[in-house]
């Protein structure tokens, strides 16, 4: 039986081109406690590479947490699929804002510890008690009142692009980061303040909603369905939109345009930009912003030492980076020092 991925990248993406058809990008995801993440993993695999869905899903005793690419003839047969699982019945599918027919090229669903690395090892903890979810129109009147504290539970590369008005948005590399320096910074308003989350699609937020509120915080709300919801609620509604710039996503396209201002700036120049890319030299393939010009002039590099490697012959460049580890540098997402205008 097939549990795995038969073509590459590049061959899907021909599929895809020669097939004509629209697909569909969405994410969805669901804390729930699952005996045997390995087995629901491999019949996830069977059941999705026979309706062509593409995407990056992790599943682990917590739950599951899908970002897809699936055919839009066949968008159906998967809703059917999906809700045909107790714990995923009708449960809410974020569709993209942008849509883009290689948003992902490859079926891979991996088991994990966790659906979302916290660092946290409280057995105590439940991830399931969480706080109480608010659409765009009661997030909107909540951030408003002067006793509410609003925190991006982001990163520091999602929020630098893209965040609501006055939004907390601690300078973070990773999630697990986020959690205590936010407790500790309002450590002396458990009571008396409404702590108000949101994140990209939900997923970040809704535990760390749990989290607090096993931590002790008495008013705790996230923003149902993330960004990507709200984007739509305020489309459909009319409602204010209080969110600045664009929304970051992980997949192909990088980010989606929530509102036409442009809050951040290309790390290179210093003018007003928020197109991130990665390094064009695969021994480095850093994240970071780059506006056209410098994307020229640079020939898509961070930096003259990377623009001088990607001149050489590719089995030069092949042999210069076999062996060494570049994993830091890309996790760090646009921290590298070659970068003089970084936020």
């Amino acid at each position: 039986m097939q549990l795995y991925n038969t073509l590459s990248a590049k061959e899907r993406e021909a599929l895809i081109e020669q097939a004509g058809e629209e697909r569909l990008t969405l994410s969805f995801y669901k804390y729930a406690h699952i005996g045997n993440p390995e087995l629901f993993r491999n019949h996830l695999f069977v059941a999705w590479d026979a309706l062509d869905v593409l995407g990056r899903i992790y599943v682990a005793h917590e739950g599951i947490n899908a970002q897809l690419s699936v055919p839009a003839k066949r968008f159906t047969e998967f809703k059917t699929f999906i809700d045909d699982i107790y714990f995923l019945n009708n449960v809410r599918l974020n569709i993209a804002i942008e849509q883009d027919n290689k948003s992902f090229l490859k079926l891979k669903i991996k088991v994990r510890t966790k659906i979302v690395a916290d660092g946290l090892n409280d057995k105590t903890f439940d991830v399931t008690n969480k706080g109480k979810h608010v659409n765009a129109e009661e997030f909107n009147q909540l951030i408003e009142d002067p006793n509410t504290v609003l925190v991006d539970m982001r990163n520091h590369f999602e929020s630098e692009i893209g965040h609501f008005k006055n939004a907390v948005t601690p300078d973070v590399d990773t999630f697990r980061d986020s959690l205590d320096i936010i407790e500790n910074n309002l450590k002396d308003h458990k009571e008396d303040k409404k702590l108000v989350m949101y994140c990209t699609g939900g997923i970040r937020c809704e535990k760390a909603s749990a989290y607090y509120k096993h931590k002790g915080f008495k008013q705790v709300y996230q923003l149902e369905g993330g960004i990507i919801e709200y984007a739509r609620q305020v489309k459909a509604k009319g409602l204010d939109n209080k969110f600045l710039g664009k929304n970051f996503v992980f997949d192909h396209r990088r980010s989606e345009q929530i509102s036409n201002q442009v809050i951040a700036r290309c790390h290179q120049c210093g003018e007003p930009c928020d197109t991130h890319v990665n390094c064009a030299n695969e021994a480095c393939h850093l994240l970071f912003i780059q506006c056209q010009s410098c994307a020229e002039k640079m020939d898509d590099c961070c930096s003259t030492d990377c623009q001088d490697i990607i001149k050489l012959p590719y089995e030069e460049q092949k042999r210069l980076r076999a062996g060494k580890k570049n994993s830091n540098k890309i996790f760090k997402k646009g921290r590298s020092p070659v970068l003089k205008f970084k936020a």
